[in-house]
């Protein structure tokens, strides 16, 4: 029967699709279409998704909302605050003046923004000014001499000194208010401090460095090592490219880390020497400059701004902000704050005033009568502190991104009579409830494997009751448990057993409790009993429940006296417990507890535990008593289940059957039968829900490829697919963990390819080694093996090699060097004979799979080795230790001997220690089973949920087909693809696709150097030098391998899938069988190496193609492929905010959410970059029509060379800079930490003897055509550069004669005439021209013109030629008048910036004006625009 099959391919920024109908029975098939759709996604995204980090693209959005709201925030606290001091008439009348009260509640007046302590540019408060100048005089005199300026801004640090102990103005307190809401210090959430670890002692240091000594230098390092000598004996060790013989006789900065015993005295190494860690870091360091301002201000005994204003008395020259204080906690603000305002009482009547007081609250909070009632019991202090400046709001819920649990759900009712299902949330994984779930599982799932003969030994340790109850118990008091560690519980060595499980991973037991108890260890005249299972609940509900930190300790300290627990030591022990990590189980806590009486046994079980309804349903399946809720499938499934004692130890699965009916995802199961069901689904999938947005992207993208595809070639109608076969790239079913670690393998791999290249390309120069050909896949490949063979082996290897050996693109003399080393160190693994490398290329050796492919596909690099040709094709059939133990001592020739069974073992156990993957295989005798099993299944999260979705389309509705996964969804993978793209010829076919690209390259560099001639195809491939060999893939420079991939995994029978995963390993018989279904055979002659018997027999060569003319038709179809990219132009869309109001019903105010009037815009891309920069004016630069000049301050780095130094704003400021450059010779001197330092101290020497304020700061200029933040208040004087991708539409205008003018819309533009409901782009331009078309990235334009032809091309839409295709443009970008493009199916350059011009793009010049705009559909069907 001819079947429609549908083959996707998903990647995480694409998606292949192949339709074809195939007859598999009678070889008869034809290709339907084939697509590629791209979701264009910028590198630096994908390569963050790539190590593990789930990226939104919309993230860098969110985090500029997450500023603003900051600072909206910061704003109604001045408003509040603005509000109370008016009417405590504290604020001076200039200032309040320019504060609207009346309709603005607070806010500055429009276009103004007044400074409290300036009024008309004069400094308000010139008597605390004065007194502060007779401080300095007394203590620094030569900071007024010849009439040197002190900044006013010291000013407040006087005043905060001040007002603890003496009055103020009341202007002045303002001021200090008001600077407490600006800086209130860094509030620090729950979990975020440092849990105290009693082995460490971590301290901060401010340590002078009495001497410097160092090492010798190392051969070929840069860095030298130093020891510095501090001033109370401790040896400090850093490494360094920069001399630090200067650091002598300064002092520096360390956080000191000390190991300690459990005793508390500090740990010695062997030595005698005290272990100790110091950490030096720059004064960027967030941790150093908290832990040193926090650990100064400790040691002072005084508040902050006495801290402040005491070290300004003793150094002026410091820097205050970043330097003396950066971020510190928020409780020592509070501390000052609480004092300063407790010493002011008593000056201000006005502050212990009762009407006054009220009068505030009511200003505030007009409306809420329960909140004035709370405040009228309270002060002003109050009011101030934890009310306006201190008032932390509480963390907002976010329940909503939490799973919906599948089994447990309430129906009810709206308003209007319409039914809703709500699904329960998914419980917490740290809820004790959920961690006993997880131990039952884990331990049901658990099996023990013999190392010898892999058999199931699981029966004979884990088989009473007793067995478990012991096993749970062991389980459930750890936190964690690896093989060895359970292993250990049964008595049982590693050496000798292995569990199912990932052999070197960490699995996690019941983590609540074991973290739980530990800490209870601590707590003072405890009772060993104390923790029971209600209390292990009461106490993680505190831990998780309570986020607030000021509120976890209460309820702690409350729990405490309630439970007649000691205090001190229980509080202690619990108050720097780290929040649990937000990670949520499967099913909610009340499906858990139904489910957990039936999965537990023995003592932990008791029939009593389970619930009613349960219980009932238990009867009736006992009983047998019909009960239309309990199908006949449940009674088959719980058939043995005869007494209510059985009803305990249930797996899973069956307790989800007996509690509920059916399995957890049943009620994901339906059908769709038109188009119409599957878009109902898009429309109701909920954004976020699966918590990866590029994920989520893609799926929904695919999903409406499917409904295109449904419509298009079946009209939408019901079954027109018979099956979808789907392949997800490996970043998509990956977890971040994985992804990260499968990112470091490829870089580590490309490196290895990179290396081996070199290698081959240096052994073509050295005549001893035979046969070499660098180009050659095949010859690359084994020398890798023989490469690896030697590094994980035994050998001890030099630690110049080992660094060779890590190295992409060794020198050639390192070349040299490392091949010399190889020579002789790889060995046969059967014979024990060395391999020598310059006789690796000829027929003697060949690359050998230790299970032999006609048994196991396993082409993976940890199935092969290198061994002799006679040897290789003696081994035949047999697996590794199976082959020896056929033929060893068996003399191949007088050479060539196997080796003995025990010799054999030694050899693979010493030779591959460090290999442990080769090791295991080398000593298998047979396949086994738990192998077979690993390969059948993706039990990735993203593999099931996109199949389940998928099922719903060809699930089969005869009862026969109520898995979650249809048994007509085929999953594939790329093991699979990879072999039917070579054995079908796909890999030629795209050899000729790409082909013209590497010609072209040829042409560009004047070389020979991108096509290689292929002896075994006579013809030219495509390759690329050594040198551009680095990331680069064949296969990823062209869109249209996505439709390929698709295209053999629509192909790729359930047959070829079984096949290749191993499935019918086992049975030779079904094996063969399947074989000869699907593969060529060829007759192969030989004579048997033992006997010399001559032997004839067939052998599976490649796969058959799908059908007679397959490759052909691929071709041509891929030739005609119009990719197909997904766009983003949604400029602005309209924004429905909502805010809380109070509104009066029945006399009673009540606080609802109403939704806002008016039209809000929300603008979707940045409107420009972040740096903001100050126009200047300077006398010295000319500056042309046009463009602007502008100033932004910026760190003096490295960066700062002669040239850089010169586009500084201030003359004074580049004098003394190009002087001490001169005289420290280099940038990476000069302007290093330590090198600004040396400056700042010394900076008189570099001005000519005269003084002048430290530098680390500079406003450096530029030229440029900024624009203007906006026209409102200080904004105007703020200039900023448009962001990068930001130009999205490009005007094409055509005046009567037919000439075009083209025109660059710039967003600005764009977003205020959307707003007004306008195009994008203006109908008419400035001289009346009118719009021919406009475009945007990702548009498709077709060049109407034929290189060498100056006729135009009409375009066949419904049949398009390859010469037509090829004229095919994608647009990639514009400015001004400028227009970029790139051929369609180019996904990257062969090489960077050379293939496409240094932008790796075409400019369109006169050919603009032959340009037609092509609309193109999801699917890849064009129509003109």
């Amino acid at each position: 029967m001819a079947k429609n099959i549908l083959g996707l391919d998903l990647g995480t920024n694409s998606i292949g699709w192949a339709l074809i109908n195939q007859d598999f029975d009678k070889k008869e098939g034809r290709i339907l279409g084939m697509g590629s759709r791209i979701i264009p996604m910028s590198q630096d995204i994908l390569g963050e998704f790539g190590k593990g980090n789930s990226v939104s693209q919309t993230a860098a959005r969110t985090g500029y909302r997450g500023v603003r709201r900051l600072r909206e925030r910061f704003l109604l606290r001045r408003e509040r605050l603005h509000r109370v001091l008016n009417l405590l008439q504290f604020l001076p009348d200039h200032y309040a003046s320019q504060i609207d009260f009346e309709k603005r509640f607070g806010k500055f007046k429009q276009e103004t923004e007044p400074k409290l302590v300036y009024n008309a540019n004069e400094f308000v408060f010139k008597k605390s000014f004065g007194e502060m100048l007779s401080d300095f005089k007394k203590y620094q005199p030569q900071l007024l001499d010849n009439d040197k300026k002190v900044p006013y801004d010291w000013t407040i640090y006087y005043l905060r000194n001040k007002a603890l102990t003496q009055k103020i103005e009341k202007e002045e307190l303002a001021w200090i208010l008001l600077n407490f809401n600006q800086k209130r210090g860094y509030y620090q959430l729950r979990g975020e401090e440092e849990e105290e670890n009693p082995n460490k002692l971590v301290e901060f240091y401010s340590l002078k460095i009495i001497d410097v000594l160092a090492d010798e230098p190392q051969k070929g390092k840069a860095d030298i090592w130093y020891s510095l000598i501090l001033e109370n004996g401790w040896i400090y060790r850093r490494s360094s490219k920069i001399a630090l013989f200067d650091w002598k006789g300064k002092t520096r900065d360390f956080i000191v880390t000390t190991d300690l015993n459990d005793d508390g005295s500090v740990k010695t190494d062997k030595d005698g020497n005290e272990k100790r860690s110091f950490r030096a870091p720059s004064e960027n360091d967030w941790t150093l400059v908290k832990k040193k301002t926090e650990s100064e201000i400790d040691k002072s005994e005084t508040t902050v701004g006495t801290f402040i204003y005491n070290a300004l008395l003793k150094n002026p020259k410091q820097k205050i902000n970043g330097k003396l204080v950066r971020t510190i906690e928020r409780k020592f603000y509070k501390i000052e704050l609480k004092k300063i305002l407790e010493t002011q009482k008593s000056f201000h009547p006005e502050l212990q005033n009762d009407d006054l007081y009220s009068d505030c609250v009511r200003e505030l909070y007009k409306n809420n009568e329960a909140h004035q009632l709370t405040l009228s019991k309270k002060d002003f202090i109050h009011l101030f502190m934890d009310d306006i400046i201190f008032y932390q709001r509480p963390l907002r819920s976010q329940k909503s991104t939490i799973s919906n649990c599948t089994l447990e759900f309430r129906k009810y009712k709206d308003e209007n009579g319409v039914e809703h299902t709500q699904y329960l949330k998914a419980v917490p994984k740290s809820n004790p409830y959920y961690q006993e779930f997880r131990v039952w599982q884990w331990i049901y799932n658990l099996n023990i494997y013999k190392r010898d003969d892999d058999s199931n030994a699981t029966k004979e340790f884990l088989n009473t009751t007793h067995d478990f109850e012991n096993l749970f118990e062991f389980l459930n008091n750890r936190k964690e448990i690896d093989q060895k560690a359970l292993l250990k519980h049964f008595k049982l060595s590693e050496k000798t057993y292995r569990w199912n499980y990932v052999q070197d991973k960490k699995y996690p037991c019941n983590e609540t409790k074991a973290m739980i108890s530990s800490r209870l260890d601590k707590v003072e005249n405890i009772t060993d009993n104390f923790l029971t299972r209600e209390i292990e609940q009461k106490i993680w509900h505190i831990i998780y429940s309570v986020n607030d930190k000021i509120e976890y300790e209460k309820a702690l300290k409350s729990y405490a006296n309630k439970n007649d627990l000691d205090e001190v030591s229980f509080f202690e022990a619990f108050k720097k417990f780290p929040p649990f990590r937000s990670e949520y189980g499967s099913f909610s806590e009340k499906a858990i507890k139904k489910l957990l009486p039936l999965m537990r046994l023995g003592k932990y079980w008791n029939y009593d535990n389970i619930n009613d309804y349960s219980k009932n349903r238990i009867q009736k399946i006992i009983t047998g008593e019909f009960d239309k809720n309990i199908p006949n499938k449940v009674r088959e499934k719980a058939i043995h289940l005869t007494t209510e004692n059985n009803f305990q130890g249930l797996q899973l699965w069956l307790a989800q059957y007996i509690v509920y009916g059916r399995h957890s995802e049943a009620s994901l199961i339906g059908k769709w039968n038109s188009v119409d069901d599957l878009e109902g689904f898009l429309k109701e999938f909920r954004q976020h829900s699966l918590r990866n947005p590029i994920v989520e992207q893609v799926i929904t993208e695919a999903l409406r490829v499917v409904k295109d595809i449904w419509l298009k070639y079946g009209n939408g109608e019901k079954d027109f697919f018979h099956e979808i076969h789907i392949e997800l790239g490996r970043e998509m079913k990956n977890t971040a963990d994985d992804r990260k670690e499968i990112t470091n393998m490829v870089t580590e791999n490309e490196n290895t390819n990179l290396r081996i290249k070199s290698l081959l390309a240096e052994m073509m120069n050295d005549n001893a080694v035979e046969n070499v050909r660098p180009y050659s896949p095949m010859q690359q490949e084994i020398l890798k093996i023989y490469e690896d063979g030697i590094l994980k082996s035994d050998i001890e290897i030099d630690e110049d090699i080992l660094k060779i050996s890590k190295t992409a693109q060794p020198s050639s003399s390192d070349l040299k060097k490392y091949k010399l080393w190889l020579e002789q160190k790889y060995k046969s693994p059967y014979t024990g004979q060395i391999i020598p490398l310059n006789k690796l290329f000829t027929p003697e050796y060949e690359i050998e799979h230790i299970i032999p492919q006609s048994r196991y596909f396993d082409d993976s690099f940890s199935n092969k080795v290198i061994c002799e040709s006679s040897v290789n094709k003696l081994k035949d059939n047999y697996i590794g230790l199976g082959f020896i133990k056929q033929f060893h001592g068996y003399k191949v020739s007088d050479k060539i001997k196997i080796f003995e069974i025990e010799e054999y073992e030694d050899f693979v156990k010493k030779h591959y220690a460090n290999n442990r993957g080769k090791r295991n295989k080398l000593l298998l005798e047979e396949i086994p089973e738990k192998m077979i099993e690993r390969q059948l299944n993706d039990t990735r999260y993203i593999s099931k949920y996109i199949s389940g979705i998928l099922s719903n389309i060809v699930r089969i509705e005869d009862g026969s087909d109520d898995g979650v996964n249809s048994k007509n969804i085929v999953p594939g993978n790329g093991k699979i693809t990879t072999q039917l793209k070579q054995d079908w010829g796909l890999n030629d076919v795209w050899n000729e696709l790409i082909l013209p690209r590497f010609e072209r390259m040829n042409h560009l560099t004047k070389s020979t150097d991108f096509t290689a001639w292929n002896e075994n195809h006579q013809k030219f491939l495509p390759t690329v030098p050594i040198e551009f060999s680095k990331g680069f893939s064949k296969k990823r420079i062209d869109h249209r391998h996505h439709a390929m991939d698709a295209l053999v995994i629509a192909c790729a029978t359930k047959d070829h899938v079984n096949l290749l995963n191993n499935q019918s390993a086992k049975s030779d018989t079904k094996r063969y069988d399947l074989k000869k279904k699907l593969m060529k055979f060829e007759k192969v002659v030989y004579n048997q190496p033992q006997t010399g018997e001559r032997i004839e027999r067939e052998v599976a060569k490649q796969f058959l193609k799908p059908w007679e003319n397959f490759t052909f038709e691929a071709k041509s179809s891929l030739e005609t492929i119009v990719v197909s990219f997904k766009q983003n132009l949604r400029v602005i869309n309209k924004a429905t905010n909502h805010y809380e109001k109070w509104v009066e019903k029945n006399g009673v105010k009540t606080k609802e959410r109403v939704e806002q009037t008016g039209i809000n815009w929300a603008i979707r891309k940045p409107m420009h970059k972040e740096t903001v920069s100050g126009k200047v004016d300077l006398p010295r630069i000319k500056v042309p029509k046009g463009k602007i000049l502008t100033a932004t301050r910026k760190s003096l780095d490295t960066s700062f060379d002669l040239k850089s130094i010169n586009s500084i704003t201030d003359t004074g400021i580049q004098k003394i800079l190009k002087n001490y450059l001169e005289f420290k010779g280099s940038p990476e001197v000069a302007f290093s930490p330590e090198g600004i330092e040396d400056l700042n101290v010394n900076i008189e020497k570099y001005n000519d003897g005269k003084a002048h304020q430290p530098i680390n700061k500079v406003r450096v200029f530029e030229l440029g055509s900024k624009f203007q933040v906006g026209q409102i208040g200080n904004k105007n004087d703020k200039y900023v550069e448009a962001a990068k991708g930001t130009n999205l539409f490009f005007a094409v205008y055509q005046d009567e004669k037919g000439k075009r003018s083209y025109e660059t819309i710039p967003l600005n533009i764009v977003v205020e005439r959307q707003k007004q409901g306008l195009p994008a782009c203006p109908q008419t331009n400035e001289k009346g021209e009118n719009l021919l078309f406009q475009l945007s990235p990702n548009d498709f334009v077709y060049l109407a013109i034929e290189e060498g032809n100056d006729n135009a091309i009409p375009l066949n839409f419904n049949l398009l030629s390859k010469r037509q295709i090829f004229n095919l443009y994608k647009i990639v970008s514009f400015t001004g008048n400028r227009l970029y493009a790139i051929p369609i199916c180019v996904a990257t350059t062969i090489v960077n910036k050379v293939e496409y011009t240094q932008l790796n793009k075409i400019e369109f010049t006169k050919e603009k004006d032959l340009l037609v705009k092509l609309n193109v559909d999801r699917l890849g069907n064009l129509i003109k625009a």
